[in-house]
């Protein structure tokens, strides 16, 4: 005889308007507790450096825990919605619960995004491959190639049904108690029929993540002298970009909830300006 069959789980179409509320929501909640999101994301990077940097099999562990991680982050940001402030034991609350189920979304984002670069070298030898494994530098040439930016759009395409597939996965397991493979294609599906506010999000992250850090350098580029001109780059975008990638990981849980929760409500966050205060 057959199990159960498990009902699907349901989530919401949201609007194209909602990729820039997930940005937003999820800016007002880090910035209530800019100073605990961001120690967070030190310990993160520090942990994943350290993973990276063991011989062999660093950059083949790093891709596995990456959903693992995210867990943590989705646990501050649900404890912080409660009322609890964000803190370094939230970051290890995968390692604690699902960790079995949360290893092979891992494991398939790892495989997905290395066949996306993968398939690139039919297109320009495998010059993006180069660069993407450190072999190669990037440079002007590089980057004015046709054929490299013919890559670079083909790695994208065939990357976007692993990214989709991985948008809500995580917290579809911690959340929603799913297994790997559940949480994989709920995921796939619930990003498919979200896609405006996707590419919305998207469309922002690049503003924010590309044209303002490029335009913030080249007006450093102007105004100092040659020789300090990366370390002042460096400087003045070190605390902007911290934060930038600080709102990303606590979006992921405003966009999960948003989809999957639609009848919540907004969120709830602090009044702006309280920073870690008790």
């Amino acid at each position: 005889m057959n199990g159960p069959v498990r009902a699907a789980i349901p989530y919401a179409r949201r609007g194209a308007a909602h990729g820039a509320l997930w940005l937003r929501h999820a800016f007002v909640m880090m910035w209530a507790r800019r100073v605990r999101w961001l120690l967070l994301l030190l310990a993160y990077y520090a942990i994943m450096l350290l993973i990276h940097s063991v011989p062999y099999v660093g950059s083949l562990v790093a891709p596995m825990l990456k959903p693992v991680f995210a867990v943590g982050f989705l646990a501050a940001a649900w404890s912080q919605e409660r009322g609890e402030a964000p803190a370094l034991q939230h970051l290890f609350k995968g390692f604690r619960a699902n960790l079995r189920v949360l290893l092979p979304l891992g494991i398939v984002f790892g495989l997905g995004m290395t066949a996306a670069v993968g398939v690139t070298s039919f297109v320009d030898d495998g010059k993006l491959l180069g660069v993407m494994s450190g072999a190669a530098v990037v440079d002007a040439a590089f980057l004015e190639s046709p054929d490299v930016q013919v890559a670079m759009l083909l790695g994208a395409l065939c990357a976007l049904p692993v990214l989709l597939a991985s948008w809500f996965a995580p917290a579809l397991v911690v959340f929603q108690d799913c297994g790997a493979a559940r949480a994989l294609a709920t995921s796939l599906r619930a990003a498919v029929a979200n896609a405006l506010p996707i590419a919305v999000y998207a469309l922002l992250l690049f503003f924010y993540g590309g044209v303002v850090p490029g335009f913030v350098a080249a007006i450093v580029a102007v105004l100092v002298p040659p020789e300090i001109v990366y370390a002042v780059a460096v400087i003045v975008l070190m605390p902007y970009l911290a934060l930038l990638i600080a709102t990303l990981h606590v979006s992921d849980y405003v966009s999960y909830r948003d989809v999957f929760h639609p009848d919540a409500g907004p969120v709830p966050v602090e009044p702006r300006g309280t920073g870690d205060a008790p």
